[in-house]
């Protein structure tokens, strides 16, 4: 893009051009113009955006190349004298973008001042006068455009700490949910697997193992929910809450199918089951679980004591889960007496 621009030295060009210095001058200012047009693109190709950004340390060699730059405008002024302020535009935009602001702006007031004086000292200073108007308009233009593009990298940097943030806090969800739910069918069976041990040592056996398996399957459970690919149907949720629930005595109906939600609803809803099956395992002294499933919506109802008190981390979790897939949950009393979990797309 950089190259583009480089139409603009048609004016020092011509300057070298029409110049009546000595050949030793003239192809110094040739090799001058060689060179800035080299450095030039060079910069550009290797530039940080420092002007940009404000983030970081200009690198050494950008500076190297600037003295470069600089040198190759010095060696035409021999030839051309103030027509080499013809390279100002190009010297000007090549520090809004690749060096500091107090660096851009006092280069800024060097070049207008230097135009100015050609205007004032020159016999033909008028025709300086649309260089001196292209030249501040740059300047402005440059500010104005690398102040832009500055906020849009400070948003962007803005939606990626976001982004790692919300990161962050859908897996503590998917642990807490996890652990929590596990935790919750381990304490179970261990209690009971405790009131076993005496009265039948083979069914204590049994919940013993149960409890083996449960935290193996927590474990890999972590671990895949680390690495973002734990992937757990709809379906499969619904036999692994009636295995905890009844485990904990509770009975489980299920009204419509799996397939009622589609494949975005049925990972949240999923989740937003596991967490309503451990709520009532907790908190609920239920009997009885009714789970119904339509076409964009999850009910989840039990026929416990309800819920009291202000919303925990596992209410606040499928509230979000459930706003991160375009639905809405409401937490109210069912009909069958304790709870309802209501989820809507």
């Amino acid at each position: 893009m950089a190259a583009v621009w480089l139409i603009f030295l048609y004016y020092p060009i011509a300057a070298i051009l029409e110049s009546r210095a000595g050949l030793g001058t003239q192809v110094l200012a040739w090799v001058g113009l060689g060179v800035f047009v080299a450095v030039y693109l060079l910069m550009f190709k290797w530039g940080t955006v420092q002007g940009v950004s404000g983030q970081g340390g200009v690198a050494p060699r950008q500076y190297a190349l600037l003295g470069v730059l600089l040198l190759a405008v010095v060696a035409t002024v021999p030839a051309i004298g103030f027509n080499a302020t013809g390279f100002f535009p190009f010297v000007v935009s090549t520090l809004a973008y690749q060096f500091k602001r107090p660096l851009y702006w006092a280069a800024s007031g060097v070049a207008v001042a230097v135009v100015v004086l050609a205007i004032v000292t020159q016999p033909e200073g008028r025709e300086y006068f649309g260089l001196l108007g292209i030249l501040v308009i740059l300047v402005l233009v440059n500010a104005v455009s690398t102040w832009l593009i500055a906020r849009s990298i400070d948003a962007d940097q803005l939606s990626l700490e976001l982004a790692t943030s919300e990161e962050r806090e859908a897996v503590a969800r998917d642990v807490h949910d996890l652990i929590g739910h596990s935790l919750t069918v381990v304490k179970l069976k261990a209690q009971l697997a405790r009131r076993l041990m005496d009265v039948d040592p083979e069914r204590a056996r049994a919940e013993l193992e149960e409890i083996e398996k449960i935290t193996g399957e927590a474990i890999q459970g972590v671990r895949a929910t680390v690495t973002g690919l734990r992937s757990e149907g709809l379906a499969a949720q619904l036999e692994s809450a009636r295995a905890a629930l009844e485990s904990g005595g509770v009975r489980l109906e299920v009204s419509g199918d799996a397939g009622a939600l589609s494949p975005a609803q049925a990972l949240p809803a999923g989740w937003i089951l596991r967490e309503s099956v451990t709520n009532v395992l907790r908190h609920a002294r239920a009997t009885r679980v009714l789970v119904t499933l339509r076409p964009g919506e999850l009910f989840v109802e039990d026929d416990g004591v309800g819920l009291g008190g202000k919303p925990g981390n596992g209410l606040r979790g499928m509230s979000e889960r459930a706003a991160l897939s375009g639905g809405s949950c409401a937490v109210g009393a069912s009909e069958l007496g304790g709870a309802k979990v209501a989820v809507t797309w």
